[in-house]
C-alpha cells in the first residue's frame, strides 16, 4: 500500500498497516537537532537541516528521511512562518547549541545576556516578538499587549491578521499540494485562518504592532468578561475563513486528505481550561461552521489539536465536526488509551498517542520505548482510526537510539499487517 492508501484506510476506520507521521504538521514534527541526528544515523546526505517552523525550531523532514523512517504522511504548510516571514531565500545560521542550520532569509535575530531574540517579518526596527532563553531550544512568545481601553475596544483589532487569501498564497498552496501528491504519501494541509483562540497565535508574533487583546492571561479572562467581544471576533474570523476556503478548495481540490483546523488547547495535565458548557457556547458554533462547509463541499478530514486532559471534550469534538484528534496525551488525567479507543474509536481518528514525549521517549531506555510503542499500536490500531505519531513534537536532546527503537517497532508491527 502507498502512504496515501494507508492514511485513507486509517481515516475511514479500516484495518490495515498503521500510517506514520513525523513532520507533516507543526504539532507532529521533530526538533531540528533530532532531525540532524537521524540523518547522520541513517547515513543520509550531509547537509544543514531547514528550520521550517522557527517558533518551535522544527526541522524539515525531507523525503529521503521520510522514506527511511517509514513516514506515510507529508505536509503542506503556510507560506509564512509564525513570525510573519516567508519560507524562502534560505541562509545559514548557527544555533546557540552549535548546530549549523538553514533558516528563511528574514529570520533575523539579536542576542543579549545569552538570550536570542527574533523579530516579526524579520524587521529588527520592530519590537522582538520571540525570545529563546539561554540554554533553551525554541522560542517563547513575547507578549506586546497595548493598554486596553474597554470603552474603545474594537474587535477589528483582533482581526488584523485575517483577510482574503492572496493570489500568491493560492498559487503557493496549489504548487505545494501538487508536489506533495507526487510523493504518493498521504497529505495533511495547514491553510490557516481557522484557529479560534489558539493561544500560540493570540499574541500575534507575526505582527509588528499588534492591537486588541494580546496578553495570554487577559485573553482567557476575556472569554468570560468580554464574551460579546470574543464572539464578534470569532464570527468575523469564521466568515473570512469560509470565503478563503472556497478559493483554496478551488485551487487544490481533494489533493489533501486532511486539513489542520485549530490548535486551541482545552486541557492541562490534570484538568481543563474551561467547562464543556463554555466550549459549546464559545467555540463549538464556529468550529461547526467551518467543519460543516468542509464536509459538505470537500473530501477533506478535519484535524483538531488539543493537548492535555480533554476526555470530557471528546464527544463535543465529534459534535463539532472533527474527524481527527491530536496529540492524544495519554499521560494526562482521564486519557487512558484503552478507554479512549473503546469509547470514541468509532467516531474519531487518533493521530498521535504513540509514545510519551515528556518521559518515555526522552528519558526512558530503548526497551522502554519499544514496549510503550508496541502497547499503543496494539490498542489504537484496532479497526483502523489511528495515525502513529508521538504525543506532540519530539523535543531536543531526545536520544537517537530511542527514535530508532520507535521506528523499528512500528515497522515490525506493520510487517504483520500488510
Amino acid at each position: 500500500m502507498t502512504g496515501k492508501e494507508k492514511l485513507q484506510n486509517a481515516l475511514n476506520h479500516k484495518d490495515g498497516p498503521v500510517p506514520v507521521d513525523f513532520g507533516a504538521t507543526s504539532v507532529t514534527g521533530m526538533h531540528c537537532s533530532v532531525v540532524e541526528g537521524l540523518r547522520k544515523y541513517y547515513g543520509l546526505e550531509k547537509k544543514p537541516v531547514k528550520i521550517h517552523e522557527p517558533y518551535q525550531m522544527l526541522g524539515l523532514v525531507e523525503e529521503d528521511l521520510q522514506d527511511v523512517i517509514g513516514a506515510d504522511v507529508t505536509g503542506v504548510f503556510p507560506r509564512d512562518t509564525l513570525f510573519g516571514f516567508p519560507l524562502e531565500n534560505w541562509k545559514e545560521w548557527t544555533t546557540p547549541w552549535g548546530q549549523d542550520v538553514l533558516v528563511p532569509g528574514n529570520f533575523n535575530t539579536s542576542r543579549k545576556d545569552g538570550d536570542v531574540f527574533i523579530y516579526p517579518e524579520g524587521d529588527m526596527n520592530a519590537s522582538a516578538s520571540g525570545r529563546m532563553p539561554e540554554g533553551g531550544y525554541f522560542y517563547d512568545t513575547i507578549v506586546r499587549q497595548p493598554e486596553i481601553d474597554d470603552d474603545n475596544l474594537n474587535p477589528e483589532d483582533n482581526l488584523e491578521e485575517f483577510g482574503p487569501v492572496s493570489d500568491v498564497d493560492l498559487a503557493y498552496f496549489k504548487q505545494a499540494c501538487d508536489k506533495a501528491a507526487q510523493t504518493g504519501k498521504g497529505i495533511i494541509a495547514t491553510f490557516g485562518g481557522t484557529a479560534f483562540g489558539d493561544i500560540a497565535l493570540v499574541p500575534a508574533p507575526f505582527l509588528k504592532e499588534p492591537k486588541g487583546i494580546r496578553d495570554i492571561t487577559e485573553w482567557y479572562i476575556s472569554t468570560m468578561t468580554r464574551a460579546d467581544y470574543i464572539h464578534e471576533v470569532f464570527q468575523k474570523q469564521s466568515d473570512i475563513a469560509l470565503a478563503n476556503l472556497v478559493k483554496i478548495y478551488a485551487a487544490v481540490g481533494d489533493t489533501p486528505d486532511a486539513v489542520f483546523i485549530c490548535g486551541t488547547d482545552f486541557g492541562t495535565q490534570n484538568s481543563q481550561f474551561c467547562s464543556t458548557d463554555s466550549y459549546n457556547e464559545m467555540y463549538a458554533p464556529y468550529y461547526k461552521k467551518i467543519t460543516s462547509w468542509i464536509h459538505e463541499n470537500t473530501g477533506w478530514k478535519t484535524f483538531k489539536h488539543s493537548c492535555g486532559a480533554v476526555e470530557p471534550f471528546m464527544s463535543h469534538f465529534v459534535d463539532s465536526g472533527f474527524d481527527i484528534i491530536n496529540p492524544v496525551q495519554c499521560s494526562a488525567d482521564g486519557m487512558d488509551p484503552s478507554h479512549l479507543k473503546d469509547k470514541y474509536g468509532q467516531s474519531l481518528t487518533f493521530w498521535g498517542g504513540g509514545v510519551d514525549t515528556q518521559m518515555t521517549l526522552p528519558f526512558g531506555t530503548a526497551d522502554e520505548v519499544r514496549k510503550e510503542v508496541a502497547e499503543r499500536l496494539k490498542i489504537f490500531s484496532k479497526q483502523g482510526g489511528f495515525v502513529f505519531d508521538a504525543i506532540h513534537n519530539v523535543q531536543a536532546l531526545t536520544p537517537i537510539e530511542n527514535m530508532v527503537a520507535l521506528f523499528e517497532t512500528v515497522k515490525e508491527f506493520n510487517a504483520d499487517r500488510s
